[in-house]
């Protein structure tokens, strides 16, 4: 899987990321949320067994193996410039102009 990010979305992400570190993972969340699944952008610490690494920069990107074959071969992922959320897309799909960053790192003490 090849996953394009702009210049924008490249800084927003290292701001939001920082020394802290971490990876991101797409996932569809099906938590709660009363339909077939709303597509976030997480910051993980470590990945769970069941990621699968699809890409590694400029950020290591992770997908659970299960929700792998829902996404096409190449993705873009842009920060919106207004609005704290994501548009991820493919040249022939749009999954979502509005995904949110969960941030699910431990806080360090």
């Amino acid at each position: 899987m090849e996953i394009r990010m702009n210049g924008y979305t490249t800084d927003q992400l290292e701001k939001i990321i920082g020394k802290r570190g971490g990876s991101l993972k797409l996932f569809y969340d099906t938590e709660d949320c009363g339909c077939n699944g709303v597509l976030v952008l997480q910051i993980l610490d470590q990945p769970y067994p069941t990621d699968v690494l699809v890409q590694t920069e400029p950020f290591q990107v992770f997908v659970d193996r299960q929700q792998e074959s829902l996404f096409d071969e190449r993705l873009s992922i842009e920060a919106d410039p207004e609005f704290p959320v994501f548009k991820i897309g493919s040249d022939g799909s749009l999954y979502t102009s509005n995904a949110r960053l969960q941030d699910l790192r431990k806080q360090s003490v």
